[in-house]
């Protein structure tokens, strides 16, 4: 196993303090109660800087670690999606956050060893440039130089589909979100994709520092949800998203909390009640998390339900 773990508290920066800032007195009684797990440790894997995953994932750690005492709960950054699923697969970490995409991969099946315990929000594809840059549409990026994010991202997994069903040649690098932002404000790089919530910290950062602009995709949209069926579907990034960034029409897709299958059956329940009751918590800091109920959250596609988490919803319907 590679040493990728960090403390949890260094990795969240401070946002422990933020997220139960704005929670209720009976979530944070919820939080602080004595429990015990059947583990005593739980590894989370979420995302690079500047990304939602990060956050979320982050935040999901510090609840779990608080509900939880008796386990040592640990937020571990990733390069996101691909990473994250490759980190379960090589049993690294019990749970991870990834687009439905990349879980299900080119024959719309996912890995044996791994099932779903959620799915939270949707994923929107941005395609940022700045605001007086020639590049207007998909086609435009044809000799450009492009950011397809972290290696092993969603981003990185999305963005090659994209690009390969269009058949154009662009100069790719790998860039995480942050570094993505920082190049492309630099003019290192001519247009950066990123597949993340909506909004996002690198982009709300960039945008206020810079004038950029979204580049429409819907037929590409069309396009991958044709080559693709499951997990695309047509969405607008809203103009209050962004600093002075008008409405733009994209994809969308589901983000799913995976959990290796031998994960006890306690644990998993543990932490898909843990979602959906803090999740008000959460989304006192990340406003993605307001997408996360009870009635989307069974609707994992073709991954399966782990034991535990369909046993917490079970429960719901009593």
């Amino acid at each position: 196993m590679r040493n990728r773990r960090v403390s949890r508290r260094s990795a969240l920066l401070g946002l422990a303090g933020v997220v139960l800032g704005g929670s209720t007195p009976a979530l944070l009684s919820a939080c602080t109660r004595e429990a015990t797990l059947s583990i005593t440790e739980i590894r989370l894997a979420t995302g690079p800087a500047g990304a939602v995953y990060r956050r979320i994932g982050g935040g999901l750690a510090d609840i779990l670690d608080r509900r939880y005492p008796s386990a040592t709960v640990t937020a571990v950054p990733s390069h996101a999606s691909t990473d994250n699923i490759r980190m379960l697969l090589e049993d690294e970490v019990h749970l991870g956050l990834a687009n439905l995409d990349a879980a299900v991969g080119l024959d719309a099946e996912p890995p044996a060893g791994i099932a779903a315990l959620c799915r939270l929000y949707d994923s929107h594809l941005h395609l940022a440039v700045l605001a007086d840059s020639p590049i207007r549409t998909v086609g435009d990026l044809e000799g450009r130089r492009v950011s397809y994010g972290a290696e092993d991202s969603g981003t990185d997994f999305t963005s090659r589909r994209l690009i390969d069903l269009t058949g154009i040649g662009l100069r790719p690098v790998w860039l995480d979100q942050a570094e993505s932002a920082r190049a492309l404000a630099a003019r290192d790089i001519d247009a950066t994709f990123s597949l993340t919530g909506v909004p996002t910290p690198a982009i709300s950062d960039l945008a206020e520092r810079r004038p950029i602009r979204l580049i429409p995709m819907p037929q590409e949209a069309d396009a991958l949800a044709d080559a693709y069926p499951g997990p695309y579907f047509p969405a607008t990034i809203p103009a209050t998203a962004y600093h002075d960034v008008p409405a733009c029409p994209t994809l969308a897709i589901p983000n799913v909390l995976l959990a290796r299958t031998d994960l006890p059956v306690d644990v998993a329940k543990a932490v898909t009640e843990a979602v959906f009751t803090e999740a008000p918590a959460i989304a006192s800091d990340v406003p993605e998390a307001t997408q996360i109920n009870v009635r989307t959250g069974i609707a994992t596609g073709p991954i399966p339900l782990h034991p535990g988490a369909a046993e917490w919803f079970r429960d719901q319907k009593r």
